[in-house]
């Protein structure tokens, strides 16, 4: 067996495409508001969403303050007055029923669950996450799912990472691994509370920060390399 027992997965842009499902969302609730909007409106949305959760991630913005201001936000810069709570509600609504996985996400969840305990560590929206690991059927794989929501805390702090090792029945950090797609929130905050690390770089980017996994993929089949180099 491998050195690790226990793999935590990020969900967005690590098991399901988030801008797949992001895209097909804002589509239809635009449509359905019945509201022009421009390629270059969207980029400015993603821009200010990406800024929020940054800051969401940092601390200095709650998860309603962000869900409920980022479409006002990003809209009143061309003059469109929406209500934020409304549209979160509606793009909520749209974005569970999208679940696009990304390539070789159920082959490679399905097999490692009959080697490992496989968890869901992820900072998105309760309800909409664990629906969409349902349709995908990625959900049974999984011994349990932690949303940023439902602890109270969010990656990359420790007390989130601190609520879900203490919900994993004969927990080893040494034997814990962390796989997702963001530095600052998956590889930062398992660096942070003492776990090894796999940035699952899915857009092939220079890492040109301070945080430093402790392995790196660019394809989620390429975890198993990972994985079968740690036997013991």
């Amino acid at each position: 067996m491998t050195k690790y027992e226990i793999l935590l997965f990020d969900v967005d842009d690590t098991l399901l495409d988030f801008d797949l499902a992001e895209n097909a969302a804002l589509d239809r609730m635009f449509k359905e508001e019945n509201i022009a909007v421009t390629s270059e409106m969207i980029a400015r949305y993603k821009e200010i969403n990406e800024s929020m959760w940054r800051a969401f991630e940092r601390g200095e913005l709650t998860k309603n303050t962000l869900h409920n201001t980022r479409f006002a936000v990003a809209f009143k810069e061309f003059g469109i007055e929406v209500d934020g709570a409304y549209f979160e509600a509606l793009f909520q609504k749209y974005l569970c029923e999208a679940h696009h996985y990304v390539e070789g996400a159920y082959e490679v969840i399905a097999q490692l669950a009959d080697h490992y305990h496989l968890y869901v560590v992820s900072n998105g929206v309760t309800a909409t996450q664990n629906k969409r690991l349902v349709d995908a059927k990625l959900a049974p794989h999984f011994k349990d799912i932690f949303i940023s929501e439902q602890t109270g805390y969010q990656k990359p702090m420790p007390a989130f990472f601190d609520y879900v090792f203490e919900r994993i029945d004969d927990f080893d950090k040494d034997k814990t691994l962390i796989i997702g797609d963001s530095l600052t929130s998956d590889i930062k905050g398992g660096l942070l509370s003492g776990i090894d690390t796999c940035w699952f770089n899915i857009r092939n980017i220079e890492n040109t920060s301070e945080i430093k996994p402790h392995y790196e993929i660019n394809k989620l089949h390429d975890l198993f390399e990972v994985l079968n180099k740690q036997l013991v």
